[in-house]
Formats: C-alpha cells, sequence, structure tokens
C-alpha cells in the first residue's frame, strides 16, 4: 500500500513535471555584515504563491548536488532556496578545507542558527512564497543547521534532515521548536553514531516535539550523495534505495505539514 500511494502519486505528477519551467537566480543577501550568496528555484509555469522549502547544504558549501536538489524541490512545487552558511565564495575544494569550516559553525551554534535564519529571511521575501507555509531541509552539515534553525524558535512548519548531524550544546533549546521533525537516517552512520541518536531521541521526547525519525537499514553516512561513492572504511556511502526512500518520506511530510 506505501509503494502503491507513492506510484500513484508520481503518476499524477508526471503531466506537471513534464509542462515545469524551473527559474534559477543567484541571491546576494548578508547577515550582520558578512556577504553570503544563496541559490533560488521556482516553477514559472505555476499561478500563485506556494510554500517555500529552505535547503542547507553540506559541509562543502553549495555545489552542484546542492543545486539539484533545490531545483528537484521547484519542480515539486516549492519555491526553494539554498542558503549560503559559509559566505560569498567560501567554497571549500576539499575535506580539509570543508572540516575547518563546518567547525567554524558547529563551534558557534549562535552563528550557524542566525545564517540559517538569514537564508529563511530570504525565502520569505520572494513574491511566490507563501510565508505561512515554510519548511527546511538539510544535508550532513546541513541537516545539523536545520535543527538548530528549529532550536531557535523559528517559525517553520516543518524540518527534515537528511544524515545530518543531530548533537547539540543546547538541548534544552528544543522547548523553542514550533515545527514538525523528520530525521532520516542511516542506521549504520558512524559519523553520527548511535549514542547521538538516543541523545537526540531523548530531546525531542522531553521538549515534548512532534518528531519523527527513519533509520535506512544498511545506509552509512551520506547515503543520498551519488558523489559520496562508496568509501565504507571511511563510514559513507551512496544507497540508492535509502536515497529514494528518504525523498519520498520527505514529500510525505510535507504533503501532511503544507495541506
Amino acid at each position: 500500500m506505501y509503494y502503491l500511494f507513492f506510484f500513484t502519486a508520481f503518476i499524477l505528477l508526471l503531466p506537471r513535471l513534464a509542462s515545469a519551467e524551473i527559474r534559477t537566480e543567484v541571491i546576494e543577501y548578508k547577515q550582520d555584515g558578512t556577504v553570503l550568496e544563496g541559490y533560488l528555484a521556482y516553477d514559472t509555469t505555476m499561478k500563485g504563491k506556494r510554500p517555500g522549502v529552505l535547503v542547507i547544504h553540506e559541509w562543502v558549501g553549495i555545489n552542484d548536488y546542492i543545486r539539484k536538489r533545490t531545483e528537484q524541490l521547484a519542480k515539486l512545487g516549492y519555491v526553494a532556496f539554498a542558503a549560503d552558511i559559509y559566505g560569498k565564495g567560501v567554497r571549500p575544494k576539499d575535506p580539509k578545507e570543508a572540516a575547518a569550516q563546518a567547525k567554524i559553525h558547529k563551534s558557534d551554534r549562535a552563528l550557524m542558527r542566525a545564517r540559517a535564519m538569514a537564508g529563511l529571511e530570504v525565502l520569505k521575501k520572494q513574491q511566490l512564497t507563501d510565508s505561512k507555509r515554510l519548511a527546511a531541509i538539510g544535508y550532513c552539515f546541513g541537516g545539523t543547521a536545520a535543527l538548530e534553525l528549529a532550536r531557535s524558535g523559528a517559525d517553520i512548519a516543518g524540518v527534515v534532515s537528511f544524515h545530518g548531524g543531530l548533537d547539540t550544546p543546547s538541548p534544552a533549546d528544543a522547548r523553542n521548536i514550533k515545527a514538525k521533525i523528520l530525521a532520516l537516517h542511516g542506521s549504520e552512520d558512524p559519523v553520527v553514531p548511535l549514542k547521538e541518536v538516543l541523545a537526540f531521541q531523548d530531546e525531542m521526547r522531553s521538549a515534548g516535539v512532534d518528531w519523527q525519525m527513519i533509520l535506512y537499514g544498511g545506509a552509512l553516512h551520506s547515503f543520498t550523495n551519488p558523489a559520496s561513492g562508496n568509501k565504507r572504511d571511511r563510514g559513507v556511502a551512496y544507497d540508492q534505495k535509502a536515497d529514494r526512500r528518504s525523498w519520498e518520506a520527505m514529500m510525505l511530510f510535507f504533503k501532511e505539514i503544507f495541506h
């Protein structure tokens, strides 16, 4: 029945997906004087306002993968905006640079929240965005940032974390969460181990948050990104089934929160 639902939904979407005309824009904006550069996508064939989805990048910053995800959301009928957490021109070229940038923001959660909020404000101001129907999604580092945005008390309907870091130095801030939470996680992810998963669950439970968590059996870290390859010795690998299933779970979640 579960797969029949998504097959039927996909068939119904096909005519609109085929006729979609996606417009993209690079948008420069600022957070406390720092220049940031995000990526906007929306379907020009649709009429009227529609829900907005903020997309937060992995530790390598905005790249082709994040732009692709942003465009996929636009094809589904959302105004999608990829926020820039690092700053204009800050695009790590290798894992060492990426780790350094991620550390800056993971060590300063107030800054991480402020950068995510700045992106959300850009999304809200778009002419086609229904500012009363907003969500945020994030991948890996971006999952951490999306959850921190929720913990800040942002007025959004939902947050989806794809293989994101679940830890926070301020678990008590979960009481500020207004959004529904969906965490999509690999069961064998060594980067975000079981101890962190259990602590996140306790945090959500203690704060009375409306939350869900789906574990994908056998999946490692970064399971949605084909560029992850199969580096199982490093705990990272693309998993086609988990990628598909997690995207479908996100679509069902959006159906719940936006309709």
